[in-house]
């Protein structure tokens, strides 16, 4: 997204067609293999390092249609969109997040949610304890 800032990238896609894609996106297939996968991220990788050594830090990124996504805004600047790629790194890199989601069966946005207080919707679910 931050790429095409401050356009919207083209995607002609119906949004269960986007939303199929992305939770694809989450899963290792049998013709999958790790230097594929690690090949990918080194190549995602140095493409955001060249977005981020070219964008300017202000520029508006359009927030993209998705169900987790806040509706209340039209954009983030890319230096959020940075700062929250770095957070996301951060979350599921190096420790045990997958463990821990499925112990409790909540994701980052279900505990998120929870700690913030957001309301109830049909796509999420605040965590709380069990009673």
């Amino acid at each position: 997204m931050a790429l095409a800032a401050p356009d919207r990238p083209q995607d002609d896609r119906t949004m269960e067609q986007k939303y199929a894609a992305h939770q694809d996106g989450w899963t290792w297939h049998p013709h999958d293999t790790l230097a594929a996968a690690m090949a990918a991220y080194d190549d995602v990788c140095a493409q955001v390092l060249r977005a981020v050594a070219d964008l300017d830090l202000d520029t508006t990124v359009p927030v993209p249609p998705a169900p987790w996504n806040p509706t209340d805004i039209e954009g983030w600047s890319v230096r959020w969109v940075w700062f929250h790629l770095i957070e996301e790194l951060a979350r599921h890199a190096g420790h045990a997040d997958i463990v821990r989601e499925a112990v409790d069966g909540a994701t980052m946005y279900e505990l998120v949610a929870g700690r913030e207080g957001w309301p109830e919707t049909d796509w999420l679910k605040p965590w709380r304890p069990a009673p």
